[in-house]
């Protein structure tokens, strides 16, 4: 009996093409598609790789499989891939023409790289700082520890969102994002920038609202309740794999 994280078929074979199953030879013993139900189950009900329940292979494979692939950077080419098609689906061009940036910090549960504390949340940990696309796609995280300011890294975001899907036309941000990053998207990467402001009584804000849902989204995988990775290059993988979970549900296959 199987696990509702489990991959149907069809999402399978949508994803199956980006795996190198043929270096590991006739002899292995359980498949790619056992090994990455195992991990999507981890990332589902936030378990201990150690605690994988016994019908998955051995936790020491899959957390093997789960590295080599991060290694690798299947999950973020998978995650592209998702995120085109469900653009396309959705009768969008394929490549978007805005981004928006937000952070969320959250704690982390052990000693763990680039940890800080963030004055204004109140809590010791790490950001995941992230751009999406005006439908919720994820479009790129980066985790850095939580006392940077937002404005201090945010061009960063804002640049290597770019360098991925290089027709977005501007970006939308908030208040935290003001001069330095404000700056630098306007006069380095020659973009435009649109920052949202706090209105009172509160309300949506058009296109902001966006990346909030999108953190909605993700807290649904308790493996990301808190930041569990020692670095911060898993944890970016995490989010990752945890969106093109999310999104491979939703899309059509003919």
């Amino acid at each position: 009996m199987g696990y509702s994280t489990d991959l149907t078929n069809q999402q399978w074979w949508a994803i199956k093409r980006f795996f190198d199953v043929g270096k590991y030879g006739n002899r292995r013993k359980h498949t790619v598609r056992e090994l990455l139900n195992a991990v999507l189950y981890l990332l589902k009900t936030g378990c201990q790789w150690r605690l994988l329940p016994n019908d998955f292979p051995p936790y020491s494979t899959v957390h093997t499989f789960y590295r080599r692939c991060r290694k690798n950077g299947i999950w973020e080419k998978i995650m592209v891939y998702i995120v085109k098609k469900k653009r396309k689906e959705s009768g969008r061009k394929r490549q978007p023409s805005y981004g928006i940036l937000d952070s969320q910090s959250v704690k982390t549960a052990r000693k763990a790289e680039e940890v800080g504390y963030d004055g204004n949340k109140k809590i010791k940990g790490r950001k995941k700082h992230i751009s999406t696309d005006t439908q919720s796609n994820l479009l790129h995280v980066k985790v850095h520890a939580a006392n940077i300011h937002d404005t201090n890294i945010g061009g960063e975001i804002a640049k290597n969102t770019l360098e991925k899907y290089p027709k977005i036309k501007a970006f939308s941000a908030d208040e935290g994002y003001r001069k330095t990053t404000e700056n630098y998207i306007k006069n380095v990467l020659k973009k435009k920038i649109h920052i949202s402001k706090k209105e009172m009584p509160w309300k949506i804000l058009p296109k902001r609202w966006n990346v909030e849902r999108t953190f909605a989204w993700l807290n649904n995988f308790r493996r990301l309740s808190k930041d569990y990775e020692t670095t911060t290059d898993s944890q970016e993988n995490m989010v990752m794999l945890s969106f093109s979970a999310l999104a491979l549900s939703g899309l059509k296959f003919s």
